[in-house]
C-alpha cells in the first residue's frame, strides 16, 4: 500500500532579519552579521541563523575580497559572481563542518549549501528510531549511503559525514567529477575513510554496475539531471540570469537607510543562484535524455531490482509535474511506503520523493540487525 506525504514536517513561514553592519562593535557586528536565510530550514539545519560573515571570512580568509555591503546596508556577496559563490561554500564547510579543503574545476556545480544541508536531515528523519520518549537518528558508519551523482563537489558525503558520522559511496559518470571527488577526501584525511567513488560506465543505468551483490544500503540520494537538453539547460540558464541581472540593477537604486524587505533577504539571493544552475554543470550535472521525468523513471525501476538492499530510496524532484508519473510507476511496482517531503527555502519549494519496498516489518528487522553488528 502506498501512503503518500506521512509524517511530512511543516516548517515555519520564512523571516528576513537585517544586518547592520556599520556603527558596532565587533561583537556586535559578528551577532548581527547572521543574516536569517529562513526560518523554514530543518529545525537540525546549521544554517537557520543565516551567514556569520565575520565568522567565515576569519574561518577562511579568501572570503574577504567577495564580502561587501549590499544596496541594503547589509554584508553580504554577490551571489551572480560565481567565484563568490564557490568562496562562500568553502568558508562555510570550513567553519561548520570542519573540511579543510574543498575546491570544483572552472565550470562544475557549485550548489548552495543552506539546501543541500536540508536534504540530508530531512532524509535523516526517515532513519531515526524510537529511543525513550524520543525518536533520535542513528549516527556512525553503520549507516551507509549511496549518493547517486555525487558530482565533483560531492557536497552530500561531506554534509552527511560531518553531520552524521555516516559512510557514503558516491557514484557518478564523469571521470573528472569522480576524480575531483576523490581529491577532495584525500585532502581531508581524517574524513577520506568515510567515503568511496565508483565510476558508473553505463549512462544509461542508475543502479545497476554501481551497487554490487549482497551490499546494502540503508539510504540513497539523488539529485537527478534536470533539463532534457543542453540547449533546454543554455536557455533556462539565459532567461534566469538576465532575471537576476533585472532585480540587481533594481536593488543597487536602494538607498542603503532602506529597510530589507523579506523579498531581498540573502535566502531570496541564494535562491535566485540556484535557480540559475548554480553557475556551472557539465552534461551529466544538468541534463539527460528525458529530462528529469525519463531519470526518475529509470531510477524507480531499477531501484525494483534492488528493493531487499536498501532500506530507503530518495530522490529530489524540481518539477512538481513529476510526481504523478513517478508515484504511479511505485504503486504498480509495489512499493510498500512512499512519502513526499516538501522543504521550504524562501519562496521556493523543493521536494524529495522517498520509497521502501521493505514492510514496516521488515525494516524493523533491517534497524535490529544493522544496530546489533
Amino acid at each position: 500500500m502506498i501512503k503518500s506525504n506521512k509524517g511530512r514536517v511543516k516548517p515555519q513561514k520564512s523571516q528576513a532579519v537585517k544586518v547592520k553592519a556599520a556603527g558596532k562593535s565587533k561583537t556586535q557586528n559578528s551577532a548581527q552579521a547572521k543574516s536569517q536565510l529562513s526560518k523554514s530550514l530543518h529545525p537540525r539545519n546549521l544554517h537557520n541563523t543565516g551567514y556569520d560573515f565575520p565568522a567565515l571570512v576569519a574561518a577562511y580568509p579568501r572570503l574577504k575580497t567577495f564580502v561587501k555591503l549590499n544596496p541594503y546596508g547589509n554584508l553580504s556577496i554577490d551571489f551572480a559572481d560565481p567565484l563568490a559563490v564557490k568562496m562562500l561554500n568553502a568558508a562555510l564547510l570550513k567553519l561548520h563542518y570542519g573540511v579543510d579543503k574543498w575546491d570544483i574545476p572552472e565550470g562544475f556545480l557549485c550548489p548552495p549549501i543552506p539546501g543541500r544541508a536540508d536534504y540530508i536531515h530531512y532524509v535523516a528523519d526517515l532513519l531515526a528510531v524510537k529511543k525513550t520518549s524520543k525518536k533520535r537518528v542513528p549516527k556512525g558508519p553503520r549507516v551507509r549511503v549511496l549518493d547517486i551523482g555525487t558530482g565533483a563537489n560531492v557536497i552530500y558525503p561531506l554534509l552527511g559525514i560531518q553531520s552524521y558520522g555516516w559512510d557514503f559511496v558516491g557514484s557518478d559518470v564523469d571521470p573528472l567529477s569522480i576524480a575531483n571527488a576523490q581529491q577532495i577526501f584525500a585532502s581531508n584525511p581524517v574524513i577520506a575513510e568515510r567515503f568511496k567513488s565508483r565510476l558508473q560506465t553505463n549512462a544509461n543505468h542508475v543502479f545497476h554496475g554501481v551497487i554490487e551483490p549482497n551490499e546494502r544500503f540503508d539510504l540513497t540520494l539523488c539529485n537527478p539531471p534536470f533539463h532534457a537538453s543542453m540547449a533546454e539547460a543554455s536557455e533556462g540558464t539565459a532567461r534566469k540570469l538576465k532575471n537576476l541581472a533585472a532585480n540587481r540593477a533594481k536593488s543597487s537604486q536602494v538607498k542603503p537607510s532602506v529597510k530589507m524587505k523579506p523579498s531581498a533577504s540573502i535566502e531570496s539571493a541564494l535562491v535566485k543562484t540556484d535557480s540559475t544552475l548554480n553557475f556551472g554543470g557539465q552534461k551529466a550535472e544538468l541534463w539527460c535524455e528525458g529530462g528529469e521525468q525519463q531519470f526518475l523513471r529509470t531510477m524507480i525501476s531499477e531501484s525494483h531490482d534492488f528493493a531487499s538492499q536498501c532500506l530507503w530510496f530518495t530522490t529530489l524532484v524540481s518539477k512538481k509535474d513529476n510526481l504523478k508519473p513517478a508515484k504511479a510507476l511505485l504503486a504498480k511496482l509495489k512499493a510498500e511506503e512512499v512519502e513526499e517531503i516538501e522543504m521550504h527555502q524562501g519562496n521556493k519549494i523543493t521536494r524529495v520523493l522517498a520509497w521502501s519496498f521493505l514492510t514496516s516489518e521488515q525494516r524493523a528487522l533491517w534497524v535490529q540487525y544493522r544496530d546489533a553488528q
